[in-house]
C-alpha cells in the first residue's frame, strides 16, 4: 500500500483549485437524500466497500467492461446502489473545476456529509486521493461478511491497519440502513444441529424476523432495518446489540466476545464517545491505500 506524504494529503487540498468543491458535493447529496431516504445509508456503505478493496481509490465506481468484471458486480456489491449521486456530483464538479476533484475524494466527502446530515458527527475529510485504474469483482471476497465472528472481523480490519476500536466504531455505521433477508436468514432456521435459531439472538426478535423472512420467500424486498431509528445516525445500533437484537451475526458477535463487548457497552451508554470514535475511525479508514500515481477520472465509471 502506497502511503502519501501528509503534505499533499490534507483537508485544504482543493482550497485554491476548487474552493466550492465541498459545497457542490453537499448540495448534491442533500438533494438526492430528500428524494430518496435510502441514499445516506447507501453512500456510507459505498465508502466502506470502496476503501476495503484496494484502499480508497474509487475502484468500486468503475463499470465492468467486456474484458473485466468490476468490483461493483462482485456478489457483496450487487446491492450497493445510488452511484448516480456520485456521477451527479462529478458532473457538476467537472463544470466548476475541470479535471480537479477525484472520484475517491467525492466518496469520502459524501460519506461524511450523509453522516452529519443524519444527525451524526462532522469531521474534516483529508483530500488529495487519486483514482485507481484497476477494479476486479473477485477481490470483493475480501469484504467482511455479515456471518463473520470477531476473530475474522479483527483480522479483516487489521489487514487495513485498523484496530479493534475502529472495528467496533465503524460497525456503528449500521445505525443507517436496511438488510435483505439473505444476509441474516441463516440465523433464523437450522442454525446448528443443536439450535434452530442463533442462541445469541433475542427470542422475540428472532420470531419477528422469521415472519418477515418466510421460507420460501417470494418478496425480493423483504428484510429488516439495522437499527430502530434507521434514518438517524445515533448509538441505537449498540443498544440493539446489547439487547440481543443485532441483525447480522457479525453485529451480535461484537457483544459475545470479551475483546469487543466492553467497547459496545461504552458506545451504547455514551453517544458522544461513539461519535468521537466514529469520526476518528472514518478519517483513519479514509487513509487506507491512498494512491499518488493514480489519475483524476473525468467520468467516475471509466478510466481516462
Amino acid at each position: 500500500m502506497a502511503s502519501q506524504s501528509k503534505a499533499s494529503f490534507n483537508s485544504n487540498y482543493y482550497h485554491q483549485t476548487c474552493p466550492q468543491a465541498e459545497k457542490i458535493i453537499l448540495q448534491t447529496v442533500y438533494n438526492a437524500s430528500m428524494h430518496d431516504p435510502k441514499v445516506p445509508a447507501r453512500i456510507l456503505r459505498m465508502f466502506f466497500h470502496d476503501c476495503f478493496i484496494r484502499g480508497c481509490d474509487a475502484s468500486l465506481l468503475l463499470d465492468s467492461t467486456p474484458g473485466n468484471q468490476a468490483e461493483k458486480d462482485g456478489p457483496p456489491n450487487i446491492s450497493v446502489r445510488s452511484f448516480y449521486v456520485i456521477d451527479d456530483a462529478k458532473a457538476k464538479l467537472e463544470m466548476a473545476c475541470p479535471r480537479t476533484v477525484s472520484c475517491a475524494d467525492i466518496i469520502g466527502i459524501a460519506a461524511r456529509d450523509v453522516v452529519t446530515m443524519s444527525g451524526g458527527p462532522y469531521w474534516n475529510v483529508l483530500k488529495g486521493r487519486k483514482d485507481g485504474r484497476v477494479s476486479r469483482a473477485n477481490e470483493t471476497i475480501n469484504l467482511p461478511a455479515p456471518t463473520f465472528n470477531v476473530s475474522q472481523l479483527i483480522q479483516s480490519f487489521v489487514r487495513r491497519g485498523l484496530g479493534v476500536k475502529e472495528l467496533v466504531a465503524l460497525s456503528g455505521g449500521h445505525t443507517l440502513g436496511f438488510s435483505h433477508c439473505s444476509s441474516f436468514e441463516s440465523r433464523l432456521r437450522n442454525f446448528t444441529s443443536l439450535h434452530d435459531v442463533d442462541p445469541s439472538m433475542n427470542n422475540e426478535f428472532a420470531q419477528k424476523l422469521r415472519k418477515k423472512c418466510p421460507k420460501p420467500n417470494r418478496d425480493r424486498t423483504a428484510g429488516e432495518l439495522l437499527d430502530s431509528t434507521s434514518s438517524t445516525f445515533d448509538n441505537d445500533y449498540y443498544k440493539q446489540v446489547v439487547a440481543g437484537k443485532g441483525v447480522f451475526g457479525s453485529d451480535q458477535a461484537l457483544f459475545s466476545d470479551y475483546r469487543t463487548r466492553w467497547i459496545v457497552e461504552s458506545f451504547a451508554e455514551d453517544q458522544s464517545l461513539f461519535f468521537k470514535e466514529f469520526a476518528a475511525s472514518m478519517v483513519k479508514l479514509g487513509n487506507v491505500g491512498v494512491i499518488e500515481d493514480g489519475e483524476v477520472r473525468l467520468n467516475c465509471r471509466l478510466v481516462n
